[in-house]
């Protein structure tokens, strides 16, 4: 049975991310992350009372999609909720990657 993950169990997953970021992959970690916080997403989020948001960068935000087991960017309009549901299976460092590939 699927139980959400523990704010316990992703931050080791964001430690074990970080050590795998290069120097400027860190360097936008660091500008773009938050402290970890619930925000609802409507399409699956209700069982888990939301995903963990991790970072937000202009209009979009990287949350732990823990259904799915992987980081994800999805748009917001609103702060605190996901517009987007989204299933990628990516480590954060990745999320990372594209974040600053895309800039």
């Amino acid at each position: 049975m699927w139980k959400p993950i523990t704010f316990s169990e992703l931050n080791e997953l964001i430690e074990f991310a970080i050590s795998k970021m290069s120097p400027d992959e860190i360097k936008l970690w660091k500008e773009v992350s938050i402290n970890p916080e619930k925000w609802q997403e409507v399409e699956l989020g209700e069982e888990g009372k939301g995903f963990w948001a991790v970072a937000i960068t202009g209009n979009l935000v990287i949350w732990y999609n823990d259904i799915e087991e992987g980081f994800n960017i999805s748009p917001y309009s609103n702060y605190g909720k996901i517009d987007e549901y989204n299933a990628e299976q990516d480590e954060l460092q990745m999320t990372i990657r594209k974040v600053r590939t895309s800039n």
